[in-house]
């Protein structure tokens, strides 16, 4: 059953699966024993998003492999620390941690990148339309998706001047440290290029402008300042590369989507919130009850796990009209869960749908031109996709 949990977007439960006929809650042991309540019906994946004080977000961030002394040591000789700032915040410094995010990520903000960014998406598919044309396969992740979201985050927060590839590694050793099963030798490895890079993170949280000069005007540690820049390298641009990704690769597998992306019948916006619903980069998110309490009819105990299957909501056959087509526009596609939901909703959702609408827009003739060589490959993790190389040719 673990395997239900570390590769959830495979599980997805179809519309005449059982899953949706029961209470829409199961108890499911994962790689080490540890019993979570796995809950899959969008109503009350979205009632618990939104009941911060029966579930608290305490442990959105815990790893989900127990890490072995070794690992800590590494990580402690780094000086690394993850104190409640943002996902994992249930507590009243939360909301101006979060406003200033907001701030940073303004939806007025966000719009002022679309001409510099829709010219960059431009350039590079015209660079790989050249590649296919001369006969080369090309890496739709590589050449596009993977590092695109981080120059726009970089822009918007003022980030530090690290070389792309570096907080790339980072950001998926992060992923993979926090969210994968693991063994030990494999954690003290992701361990030290994580602890190595929070080191770098310290020292900018100290004396950088942006986001981390606003969050130390207000009074915030460099704990706190360190561990909401850390949060962002990893949700503000890593799971929007992989949704971009993602994204592109269903459209491939998508000829009537393409084709009316083309005519002017199927709608730019419908097409990445589908996109969303269906292809999620967070499949799964944690939460803690803080209290006795029931769930779907399911008693819950004080201190039980929680996962959210996001991925699964999103298929719920009492919300969308057709849960497993891709079909922009109908009923439901928007009602989503991909931000999640409540106080901790994503805050920079309207930058990531700008990002996928921009890179759908210019990029979608040429997915209709391409066959897949090579589709991505993800590893087993809790709660992120993390596509690799997508290689396409004409």
């Amino acid at each position: 059953m673990a395997r239900v949990l570390f590769r959830s977007w495979e599980q997805a439960p179809a519309a005449h699966d059982d899953a949706w006929a029961g209470s829409g809650v199961a108890r499911v042991a994962d790689h080490v024993g540890v019993e979570h309540l796995l809950v899959t019906r969008h109503a009350l994946v979205r009632q618990v998003l939104t009941d911060p004080h029966t579930y608290r977000p305490d442990n959105a961030l815990d790893a989900v492999t127990p890490m072995p002394v070794s690992a800590l040591r590494i990580l402690a000789a780094h000086r690394f620390r993850l104190p409640p700032t943002l996902a994992n915040n249930g507590d009243a410094s939360h909301p101006g941690i979060r406003a200033l995010v907001a701030d940073a990520l303004h939806p007025k903000r966000v719009a002022e990148q679309q001409d510099w960014l829709t010219a960059l998406v431009r350039r590079r598919v015209a660079g790989l339309t050249a590649e296919l044309d001369a006969g080369r396969p090309v890496d739709l992740y590589a050449g596009l998706a993977a590092d695109l979201p981080l120059l726009v985050l970089a822009r918007l927060v003022e980030l530090p001047a690290a070389p792309v590839t570096a907080v790339k590694s980072f950001a998926r050793a992060a992923l993979e440290l926090f969210w994968a099963p693991l063994d030990a030798a494999r954690q003290q490895q992701l361990a030290a290029e994580v602890g190595r890079f929070h080191l770098v993170l310290r020292e900018f949280a100290a004396t950088g402008g942006g986001l981390a000069g606003a969050l130390r005007a207000a009074g915030h540690p460099p704990d706190v300042v360190v561990g909401a820049l850390f949060f962002l390298l990893v949700a503000g641009q890593e799971t929007t590369s992989q949704f971009l990704t993602l994204l592109m690769h269903r459209l491939v597998g998508e000829p009537g989507v393409l084709a009316g992306l083309r005519d002017g019948s199927v709608a730019v916006a419908d097409v990445v919130e589908e996109g969303l619903r269906l292809e999620p980069p967070i499949v799964t998110w944690r939460r803690v009850a803080a209290v006795d309490t029931t769930l779907g009819g399911t008693a819950v105990s004080a201190g039980t796990s929680v996962v959210l299957w996001l991925a699964g909501a999103g298929r719920d056959p009492a919300v969308v009209e057709s849960p497993d087509e891709f079909r922009p526009g109908q009923r439901g596609s928007r009602r989503h869960l991909a931000f999640g939901a409540g106080v901790h909703r994503c805050v920079g959702d309207q930058l990531a749908r700008m990002e996928a609408a921009t890179v759908v827009a210019e990029a979608a003739p040429l997915l209709a031109e391409v066959r897949v060589l090579r589709a991505p490959w993800y590893p087993d993790n809790l709660t992120f996709r993390m596509p690799d190389t997508f290689l396409v040719a004409r």
